[in-house]
């Protein structure tokens, strides 16, 4: 083989690994994101499942998921008061 053969692969390789781990960051960035969306929209759903009995619904949409799924609990709190105070939701 020849030397300049084996640099390019070498750099090449150094490249991918490069290349790859700026993209993996963002990645398991959006993952998260997704994952917490998921469990956020499970959130509403149970929250729906309960207030069913005294009226109460909250839409379960990509939006109100995403604030439950960033904010937690307290993303929920807020999507139940906007509803009960402004019947946003």
């Amino acid at each position: 083989m020849d030397i300049t053969v084996i640099i390019s692969f070498v750099t090449c390789i150094i490249f991918l690994l490069i290349f790859g781990k700026v993209l993996l960051f963002p990645m398991k960035k959006i993952i998260g994101i997704v994952l917490h969306s998921l469990l956020g929209g499970l959130l509403i759903w149970i929250i729906n499942i309960v207030g069913t009995s005294f009226g109460f619904h909250i839409g379960l949409n990509i939006i109100s998921a995403v604030i439950v799924g960033l904010l937690g609990i307290p993303g929920a709190i807020l999507l139940i008061l906007l509803k009960i105070f402004c019947g946003i939701g």
